[in-house]
């Protein structure tokens, strides 16, 4: 065979395995996909099609009266994770009102981790309460971070504030290291449960930022770690206390970075948001390469976002911290000072607002819009759009109530969805709004983009179906028979819905 003939199979082989893996997918590893934390995907032929089917009156779906479902998955009764597809397992955090071990009741937080094929439980992570209530680890919320998944290795933040590496095969390969008390964490006080190295987790190492950092979580601990060559990076969910209005650890950070493989603290943020909190730090890190520079970008607990080069610098106390490029504040003046200049408390409907949903980088720009936690509920909001590199504000978009969702950015086109409800498509570049659609119900989860489609969750449990497009477009809705709380995601052609009680595996 001529070489020019040989290169030319070559180069077709190359382009139909490009075109394969296009079409079949890829994995979900993290809250995202990946650090750009953008909600779309460009997988094909994904099944919008289906029917959820019917269940009895132990929540058990009857899958004869399903359509297009390849498996369901029960889960507790309250699940706010998102879900996270990786090395043939799918990781969804929920609380233990149905439990897998009937040896481990009563109120957890769990980590499920599931067959990707079969949605069969392969193991799970059984997480002790702290016993501080609403304070610090509201009862029965259960595991609202999203897993970060790395070759063999993922990585989840507790309801206990801690960051988890957990070998992904469980414990068939032996109890990996240094962590070996596996038995003694999942035995709370006062209780004799026993480990059960057929289904429980294996913790690799562990890092309890409450011990360590003296950090205060507020409500929950939620945020989503992400990977960066040999860190991974989470935020703290530092904040104030039940009354809103003191700080009991002002000095610590917001978010860190541990070494990936000893679980070592190698960093910090230098903002010093902590000191001004208005709630917790919830948003995520955001990572991407701007122009050759490393950057991450993070949601403030104090109504900035901020930008930071991925690198650390010693302060004169011997801190390694990342210190800040730029900060923009995301609320209006006037969303923070009435007219008389008297500051306007948190929690209220024309107050200042945080960084709940996790900023989203596309094409060199920031998208993130402010928000409050749910239980406080409307109030004005903003979307703002930014340089990434500099912070410089390209635009910002005001006719929008607060948000505790992520945008999704595809074409050119942002999609953002408010708390109340109503979802907003706007120019990515300019901010001209295109159209708006009120779903009547209170949304919590974000958009995602795939295969020419706009779909979300609400509370009511609907699954809203739309045509992504500047053209305002007709909506179907799939009724999920449980409140909607999370994020759709698609992984190897699979669409998964989560709802409180269950989780679908959509396709053929």
């Amino acid at each position: 065979m001529k070489p020019q003939n040989i290169m030319k199979k070559i180069t077709l082989f190359i382009i139909s395995s490009l075109a394969i893996s296009n079409l079949f997918g890829a994995d979900w590893p993290m809250w995202g996909r990946d650090g750009s934390r953008n909600m779309i995907s460009d997988e094909k032929q994904i099944i919008f099609d289906f029917n959820p089917g019917e269940m009895n009156d132990d929540e058990v779906v009857d899958m004869k009266t399903t359509q297009n479902i390849k498996w369901v998955a029960k889960l507790g009764s309250q699940a706010y994770g998102n879900v996270t597809i990786g090395n043939g397992c799918v990781f969804i955090g929920t609380n233990n009102e149905s439990p897998r071990d009937q040896g481990k009741k009563g109120d957890r937080g769990v980590v499920m981790c599931l067959d990707e094929k079969t949605g069969a439980l392969k193991w799970q992570l059984v997480i002790p309460k702290l016993g501080a209530g609403k304070v610090s680890d509201w009862e029965y919320i259960g595991i609202c971070s999203s897993t970060a998944i790395d070759g063999d290795k993922v990585y989840v933040v507790t309801n206990r504030c801690e960051v988890v590496c957990l070998d992904i095969n469980g414990f068939s390969n032996g109890n990996d290291g240094p962590f070996k008390d596996e038995a003694d964490y999942v035995n709370p006080k006062g209780m004799k449960d026993s480990l059960n190295e057929q289904i429980d987790a294996d913790i690799i190492w562990m890092y309890d930022m409450r011990d360590e950092l003296g950090v205060f979580p507020h409500n929950v601990t939620s945020s989503s770690p992400v990977i960066i060559d040999d860190k991974v990076y989470i935020a703290t969910s530092n904040g104030v206390d039940w009354s809103h209005t003191n700080i009991p650890s002002p000095l610590s950070p917001s978010w860190i970075a541990l070494d990936k493989n000893s679980g070592e603290l190698v960093g910090e943020d230098g903002s010093g948001a902590s000191e001004n909190a208005l709630h917790a730090a919830w948003s995520s890190l955001t990572y991407g390469k701007i122009n050759k520079k490393e950057i991450l970008i993070w949601g403030g607990t104090d109504g900035f976002c901020y930008g930071y080069e991925n690198k650390t610098v010693k302060d004169a106390d011997g801190y390694d911290l990342f210190e800040p490029l730029w900060k923009v504040d995301c609320n209006e003046p006037n969303y923070r000072k009435d007219k008389e200049g008297k500051k306007i408390p948190y929690a209220t409907p024309p107050g200042p607002s945080e960084l709940i949903g996790t900023p989203v980088l596309y094409e060199g720009k920031v998208y993130c819009a402010i928000g409050q936690d749910p239980e406080h509920g409307d109030g004005v909001g903003r979307l703002s759009c930014m340089d990434a590199e500099t912070g410089k504000v390209i635009w910002k978009y005001t006719d929008v109530g607060r948000t505790i969702s992520t945008v999704s950015i595809a074409d050119d086109l942002v999609y953002i969805a408010e708390y109340a409800g109503i979802i907003h498509c706007l120019d990515a570049n300019s901010g001209k709004v295109y159209w708006t659609h009120d779903s009547f119900s209170r949304i919590w989860g974000s958009t995602l983009v795939v295969d020419g489609k706009l779909i979300l969750g609400n509370e009511d449990g609907d699954l809203l179906v739309m045509n992504h497009g500047k053209t305002k477009p007709k909506v179907k809705t799939v009724s999920m028979g449980a409140p909607v709380y999370s994020s759709p995601v698609v992984s190897n052609g699979v669409l998964y819905v989560g709802t409180q009680t269950h989780l679908y595996a959509i396709g053929k």
